[in-house]
């Protein structure tokens, strides 16, 4: 608390940070005061950085072509101490990361914001992955931008934590296996024989359904997302996909259908990072009534 009250929070002195792993790479020339912090992808000796060295399309080529399998790392706590210092201007950070169960990000964000100070710096694991975390992000935007105060801010994390969905498919756990990231789906492993596993993430990857090919997949993504919400303006949805671009498409349309008034902010390609644990052919589809 200030002498005159509890400081106002506003696009001009509130900065949002979120990590490669959120694909919104383009985020900072949408926002000037959004940055992202970027993970790293090695093939071999050979690293590069998420998105700014190595291009979705560049990745899912060379992963077609190579014979290892990448591996990546989060950000060092120097990566995060960089670009909290870039942000001295701000008198407030919020800091957005993939899940702390996923990832050692959020631990790296967290160690630097320390040495910042946790009153400037307020860092987030979000519990989530991807679009996910882009989604949150942007909801914080619009409270920034007609004014917001840090306990709104703590409600809205409540609200999405309990009340966001995520939904996505792959093609094959083998990647998720071989990155430690299959959670409990591991029961699924192995040949699939064409059957599609429906996921979600909370915290881990978590297992829902199986059923049998990629209209299938597409249809239950449809129907637990009518399940789960109502036709609103409100009502924010983002897609991503490995690879996959006209079963996102196929996905948009349908959603756009079935929830008209819904606003569909983002359609994004899974980076690297997450294309590494996830692999080609994964959909995935998020959904939060925001409430304004």
């Amino acid at each position: 608390m200030r002498p005159d009250g509890p400081l106002k929070l506003t696009t001009g002195n509130t900065a949002i940070v979120v990590d490669s792993t959120a694909d919104f790479p383009q985020a900072p020339q949408r926002f000037p005061n959004w940055r992202v912090v970027l993970l790293y992808v090695r093939f071999g000796a050979e690293s590069f950085r998420d998105y700014v060295e190595l291009s979705p399309a560049e990745f899912y080529a060379r992963l077609r072509t190579s014979d290892e399998l990448p591996t990546t790392s989060q950000p060092t706590p120097g990566d995060f101490l960089a670009t909290y210092e870039e942000l001295s201007v701000y008198d407030r950070v919020y800091s957005l990361h993939i899940s702390g169960d996923l990832s050692g990000t959020y631990a790296s964000a967290t160690t630097a914001a320390e040495e910042v100070g946790a009153d400037k710096v307020r860092t987030v694991d979000t519990g989530t992955a991807s679009a996910a975390i882009a989604m949150l992000g942007l909801a914080i935007q619009r409270r920034l931008e007609r004014g917001t105060t840090d306990e709104e801010i703590d409600r809205l994390l409540e609200h999405y934590e309990r009340d966001a969905h995520l939904i996505f498919t792959v093609d094959t756990l083998e990647f998720l296996r071989r990155g430690g990231r299959i959670g409990r789906a591991k029961a699924w492993a192995g040949n699939l024989l064409h059957v599609k596993p429906i996921l979600t993430i909370k915290r881990e990857v978590i297992p829902l359904k199986r059923v049998r090919g990629n209209q299938k997949a597409m249809q239950a993504f449809i129907e637990e997302f009518t399940a789960t919400s109502r036709d609103a303006r409100s009502l924010r949805v983002g897609i991503a996909h490995a690879e996959a671009p006209d079963r996102a498409g196929q996905l948009e349309k349908m959603a756009r259908g079935e929830r008209p008034q819904a606003q569909i902010e983002l359609v994004t390609d899974l980076g690297a990072v997450v294309g590494t644990h996830a692999g080609p052919g994964t959909v995935g589809f998020f959904w939060f009534d925001d409430g304004e």
